[in-house]
């Protein structure tokens, strides 16, 4: 009979079980990397494969809109049929679709490969929090989260000067395709690797853990509705695409309904509304959703404005956010180790950081002149960057932390689906703020503060949460 990790009684080595988190985190880090790395090889596919401004729009928010969608599902579907299997389902279909998009002879066959792409990509990432909720525990487990909390700083952050050394090490015309090319390494050596380390988790089996197709139908179209005019704001004129929020927001409405049904007829509902019920669930997907608004909008908003007003290349563009990159990845091993001590007080400190590396940098862009502004925001940006580290892992680990495991990638892909959402929501209003105010005339640097006082303020929201949740923990000694 064939041992898994699932049997206390034959524990799998500690050596197995880390190198097995980092076939998680590599996968994670590529599938992450693009949704920022394609960013600054836009020119580059129009100069070599003529896109219109519709398709390069597609590109980036194509990916985005299907990894939002694909995350519950997926999560669910690891949940039934065992997260090794999605995994490397996933991780197998994103590295091939990568090879296509690089391969890809139109415009439009390169935004069909970016839909799968991310649609891939979503089966990806459930399965990696679903799996560190079945290998780790206590300490170890806020060990793990803090390593994917860094993932998720660096490869967000690293993303623009990636790109911008690919494109500056393989031309304009054709080096938008290595930017695709570059997953397929990553990708596999991770699926091999993974073939031979991760652990074969038995799916849960029975009655109750049908899949739930009706649950999957009005969650996506919900999701679809909400994320769409936000992803194409910048595409899509006129008011009538926000008639869709409403739709969305009714879909949703019908959704819940839905899986309360379910619930009470004793079938397996898409996800478990009682993970609501879990205070620490709840608060914690809120926070992560208002922080993911402000977090992503800071990069969007300042390639913008490096490129396009200080005149910085694409390169020097990604350069000037290493060093949030670097320190995000120090705070969030940091936030690691700390977390299980402090609990949401880590929360708190690192939103606090986040919200003044912030306000720093608006001040440093009305301080020195513009071609220094990226090295003279390299402090606020540490500040920055720690807050930044300190806050997801910690957050991710709290969120979870009474999850229970046979229902990890359904809980993860809920949590993730709030981050994408909130990162859609957070670029389309401070993008409307940023190019307002430079259509009416305002100067390019007060449009640039006006983006990340924008920001700030969604970092706010995600601050009161944590305040409030610190305040009820210390009266109530047990959260839920």
């Amino acid at each position: 009979m064939t041992t898994t990790w699932a049997k206390p009684r034959r524990p799998a080595s500690d050596d197995r079980r880390w190198r097995a988190l980092g076939v998680c985190l590599a996968a994670g880090f590529i599938s992450l990397l693009d949704t920022s790395i394609v960013n600054v090889a836009l020119p580059s596919i129009e100069h070599g494969l003529g896109a219109s401004e519709a398709a390069q729009s597609w590109v980036v928010s194509g990916y985005s809109l299907t990894f939002g969608l694909a995350l519950v599902p997926a999560g669910r579907l690891g949940d039934i049929r065992g997260r090794r299997q999605a995994f490397l389902l996933g991780l197998a279909v994103f590295t091939v679709a990568s090879a296509a998009c690089g391969l890809a002879a139109s415009p439009d066959w390169l935004v069909a490969f970016r839909l799968i792409q991310g649609a891939a990509a979503g089966m990806v990432a459930p399965q990696t929090t679903g799996l560190i909720q079945q290998m780790f525990q206590g300490a170890e487990r806020a060990k793990a989260f803090g390593l994917l909390g860094s993932v998720i700083g660096v490869s967000t952050a690293v993303g623009p000067l990636a790109g911008g050394l690919i494109i500056d090490a393989a031309g304009s015309g054709d080096g938008w395709r290595w930017v695709f090319f570059v997953n397929l390494p990553i990708g596999i050596a991770a699926f091999a690797t993974g073939l031979r380390l991760l652990p074969r988790f038995p799916g849960s089996t029975g009655r109750r853990e049908e899949f739930d197709p009706v649950g999957v139908v009005l969650l996506g179209s919900g999701v679809l509705a909400l994320m769409l005019p936000l992803v194409q704001e910048q595409q899509w004129n006129g008011r009538l695409k926000w008639s869709l929020l409403p739709v969305g927001a009714l879909l949703l409405g019908l959704f819940w309904v839905w899986e309360r049904r379910m619930g009470r007829l004793g079938r397996a509902p898409l996800v478990d509304l009682e993970l609501f019920s879990l205070r620490s669930f709840t608060r914690g997907a809120l926070i992560s959703l208002s922080y993911f608004a402000g977090f992503t909008t800071v990069f969007f908003v300042l390639a913008l404005f490096l490129q396009n007003a200080a005149g910085y290349s694409a390169l020097a563009s990604g350069l000037s956010v290493m060093p949030f990159a670097v320190s995000s990845a120090v705070g969030a091993a940091l936030g690691g180790r700390l977390v299980v001590r402090h609990g949401r007080k880590i929360v708190v400190i690192g939103l606090g950081g986040v919200a003044v590396g912030l306000l720093g940098i608006a001040a440093v862009a009305w301080l020195v002149p513009l071609e220094d502004l990226g090295w003279a925001a390299a402090v606020p940006m540490i500040i920055g960057g720690i807050g930044s580290g300190v806050t997801v892992s910690p957050n991710t680990t709290l969120t979870l932390t009474l999850v229970p495991v046979k229902r990890a990638g359904a809980a993860g892909g809920v949590l993730q689906t709030g981050q994408r959402v909130g990162s859609a929501a957070g670029i389309a209003v401070v993008g409307a703020v940023y190019f307002a105010h430079l259509a009416n005339g305002g100067p390019a640097v007060e449009a640039l503060q006006l983006g990340l006082l924008t920001s700030v303020g969604f970092i706010l929201v995600a601050l009161c949460l944590a305040v409030a949740d610190l305040r009820e923990r210390s009266h109530t000694p047990h959260d839920d």
